[in-house]
């Protein structure tokens, strides 16, 4: 079914605005994939913020054209998935690194953070790549750190000499007895 112009138009504005909004952006082969299995990964995409966007390759040229994203266009051949990390940059990277593994049809083109494209080899890296909450604990954690070590530190002095005191008053009530 074809899309006339106004649809067309609509469908490139909303990709392009998209695509300004989003962190990271990742170009996928879908062609052999299952509906189901894409039900899921549309499923999983909504509840991590990723939008996942399959339009034909000629609009998507055109929604991609002015933004970060650009380095796509020689990319968009054959049947492509885009999908935009809204909030997490790694969030689009991990999703699609799970399921390329459990879907050996499904296949990434491509991986950008911006102006470039990077290695696919990269992929597996950024997926592992800690969520935003998860590197501020690990940064409070390292912070705290020296902090709960000067505690420990302040605290084993007084011991230290309270148990000391306490050896010598030993010492001398044995030898008075």
């Amino acid at each position: 079914m074809s899309m006339n112009i106004d649809k067309k138009k609509v469908a490139v504005d909303e990709l392009n605005e998209i695509a300004n909004k989003a962190t990271s952006a990742i170009a996928a082969n879908y062609h052999g994939t299952s509906v189901s299995a894409l039900t899921k990964l549309r499923e999983e995409a909504r509840t991590n913020s990723v939008h996942l966007k399959v339009i034909r390759n000629t609009l998507a040229k055109r929604a991609l054209e002015d933004t970060k994203f650009s380095c796509f266009d020689d990319l968009l051949v054959g049947p492509t998935m885009l999908a935009f990390s809204l909030e997490d940059p790694a969030s689009a990277a991990k999703l699609l690194n799970d399921f390329k593994k459990s879907n050996s049809s499904f296949e990434v083109k491509g991986l950008s953070f911006g102006d470039d494209l990077l290695d696919l080899s990269r992929l597996s890296d950024i997926a592992n790549l800690p969520t935003k909450e998860q590197a501020i604990a690990q940064l409070l954690g390292v912070l705290n750190a020296p902090v709960s070590k000067l505690a420990s530190l302040m605290n084993q002095v007084p011991s230290k000499l309270v148990r000391t005191l306490d050896a010598v008053r030993e010492q001398k009530l044995q030898a008075e007895s």
